[in-house]
């Protein structure tokens, strides 16, 4: 009798938690979780950006209210360097999780976020989580293992003790590395033509070590220098490249290495210059389509 008592009650309870769970959740949620600390990350390496942008800012504030919210935690979990994080959706942002699913596939904007912190921070694999009681758990690989960044930062250091030069103004520095870079790189056709991937060219190791680069390493290599000259900059692209984005003089400017290293018919080495520290108006006077970038996001060229 009483093992019929016992299964009765027990099947009471099974059919309580089952028309009752998104209750029994709720009242799990609100007493475990509601009274939470704010989630902080007072972990940062070496390579964090302190100063912000028009699109992405650091926040200290991890109980999103919206989406823009939401792109200032990625920003700022991937400007940080940590390898890991999580936040907690509000119970009040209704949609906090839906927008969270949005943004971990939306490939687009999480590359343009990426373009905005320290290519030693950037990451080549971001993965999202989510559960039932409004965890975000976000997993970064980044694009430079610890090998990559010794050898690359030595690279770096050399170069500097090579060709920096104090007398020089800082666009000549500038103008000095841009040079540098590009005659001792060559563009990596067998891996933008045929898909052969050979070197890290689409990183700064591929230019600094290897010697041969695609876009993206061209554009890395740019801004580490940068970031030791102590200028302001990021990373911009459109749908098919990527180049430097830089801030000199109260003034944002384009910059880029790929087109000013073209490839000859001839297999001649040039350097060119077109593409040093221009405005976007010239910019897409000598080529438009490829530098066809979104001011939404690289909103510090809406105005020029």
């Amino acid at each position: 009798m009483k093992r019929f008592l016992v299964f009765g009650i027990l099947l009471i309870l099974l059919g309580v938690t089952i028309n009752y769970r998104e209750e029994i959740l709720e009242t799990y949620y609100s007493y475990f979780f509601s009274e939470r600390k704010v989630t902080k990350l007072d972990q940062k390496n070496e390579y964090y950006r302190d100063y912000d942008f028009l699109y992405v800012k650091n926040t200290e504030n991890f109980k999103p209210k919206n989406k823009e919210d939401l792109i200032h935690i990625f920003y700022t979990v991937i400007n940080s360097g940590v390898d890991n994080f999580s936040f907690y959706c509000p119970k009040d942002y209704k949609t906090c999780l839906d927008d969270v699913k949005s943004l971990a596939k939306d490939q687009i904007t999480l590359s343009n976020i990426n373009n905005f912190v320290h290519p030693f921070n950037g990451f080549k694999h971001i993965k999202t989580k989510t559960d039932s009681l409004g965890k975000v758990q976000i997993e970064i690989e980044k694009s430079y293992n610890d090998t990559d960044i010794k050898l690359v930062k030595e690279a770096v250091k050399q170069i500097e003790e090579e060709i920096f030069d104090e007398s020089l103004t800082l666009k000549e520095q500038i103008k000095v590395i841009h040079d540098y870079i590009i005659d001792n790189a060559k563009y990596d056709s067998n891996r933008t033509d045929h898909g052969v991937i050979e070197y890290k060219s689409d990183i700064s190791y591929g230019p600094l070590i290897e010697g041969f680069a695609i876009c993206g390493g061209y554009t890395d290599a740019m801004e580490l220098f940068l970031e030791d000259l102590g200028v302001k900059s990021y990373k911009i692209s459109s749908e098919s490249h990527v180049w430097n984005a830089v801030y000199l003089d109260d003034t944002w400017y384009h910059l880029d290495l790929t087109w000013d290293d073209p490839v000859t018919n001839t297999g001649e080495e040039l350097i060119e210059d077109k593409f040093y520290l221009i405005s976007t108006n010239d910019l897409h006077l000598i080529e438009p389509t490829q530098h066809n970038f979104d001011t939404n996001v690289y909103q510090e060229f809406q105005a020029s």
